[in-house]
């Protein structure tokens, strides 16, 4: 069922398609999709906890929180750091939103963000920095690939806004 969901080669995206549920290990417990349907859900995927990017974009959804549950949204977090580098990140920047803990690779399967990656200049794979909105009924919307931290909050905000 994961794999139906995530992109193949011959399609450019899964946007329109509805989002298999999942349950996975978060910051104040699991995070269970089909718990949150009835919300637009953002979920938005980031390499590393503590990193000077992923700082940043974490404090700029932080610092916008409000606007999205105004909008009726959820924000979520996801990386494969575990829960308590999770609980330290969140607590250390003050996070109204959970992390999930992506540790066996299962979110960033369904979604396709792990990609080759230059480090150092060296290959390794990685999460590919991106962003999803789910629709209230769990349907794909919108998507931003490859997408850079700074910004990503407010252009996110902006298509929950016109949903």
């Amino acid at each position: 069922m994961i794999d139906t969901f995530k992109s193949n080669p011959a399609a450019p995206s899964a946007l329109g398609l509805q989002v298999p549920d999942f349950t996975v290990p978060a910051t104040g417990g699991e995070f269970t999709l089909s718990t949150h349907l009835g919300k637009p859900l953002v979920l938005y995927f980031y390499p590393k906890d503590n990193t000077p990017g992923c700082t940043a974009q974490a404090q700029q959804f932080r610092d916008l929180h409000s606007q999205f549950v105004k909008a009726g949204c959820i924000v979520v977090g996801v990386s494969r750091d575990d829960l308590k580098s999770h609980e330290s990140f969140k607590a250390k920047l003050g996070l109204p939103f959970e992390l999930i803990s992506d540790i066996e690779g299962v979110l960033c399967r369904m979604f396709d963000v792990v990609k080759n990656k230059m480090l150092y200049g060296k290959k390794v794979l990685g999460i590919e920095r991106s962003t999803f909105l789910i629709d209230g009924n769990g349907i794909l919307r919108q998507e931003w690939r490859s997408t850079k931290a700074d910004g990503n909050a407010a252009i996110v905000l902006d298509a929950v806004r016109k949903l």
